[in-house]
């Protein structure tokens, strides 16, 4: 269902693209332009929804993955927080918004992972301030990397979909 979903409302492109990790690819996938929709956005946080069981907070990093933090914390109850690309420069000069205890469980959600760059830089903010990440969930997994960084660091990477079923039919 969330496939047909990303299609019927284009967020899914084949062509010549740049990925924001430098890669070349034959087809760009951007989620953001369909989880705008209540339709959609509802669909991506049932789905993550099911992986939230035992985790204290939801997390994701500015700007894509926050309003799927804040979807997911509603659909679970579990509080989100929103994790700056860089720290503030002014007042607490924080990366992170939203409660952040020492030893609370966080679960990351991300739009599409790729070489999992931004899901590494969210788990070391997280980790910086005490909590705890073993998972991150991604709408869709570009299957280019993601996972093995993942795995590198004790995370393990859930996929609503992964760009082997993207593949044009």
């Amino acid at each position: 269902m969330l496939r047909e979903l990303l299609e019927k409302h284009q967020a899914i492109k084949y062509g010549d693209f740049t990925l924001t990790s430098g890669k070349k690819s034959s087809y760009y996938v951007n989620v953001k332009a369909a989880y705008t929709l209540p339709e959609v956005m509802r669909v991506i946080a049932k789905e993550m929804g099911r992986f939230t069981t035992g985790y204290t907070k939801v997390a994701g990093m500015e700007l894509g993955a926050v309003p799927l933090a804040v979807a997911v914390s509603l659909e679970t109850g579990i509080p989100f927080l929103m994790i700056r690309k860089q720290p503030r420069e002014h007042g607490t000069k924080s990366r992170i918004e939203g409660t952040l205890n020492p030893g609370d469980k966080v679960i990351l959600v991300e739009d599409v992972a790729t070489t999992g760059g931004s899901l590494v830089q969210s788990i070391q903010a997280i980790r910086d301030e005490g909590g705890v990440v073993d998972m991150a969930i991604v709408v869709v997994d570009r299957e280019e990397g993601g996972a093995d960084a993942m795995a590198k660091l004790g995370v393990k990477l859930v996929s609503c979909i992964k760009a082997s079923e993207l593949k044009k039919k």
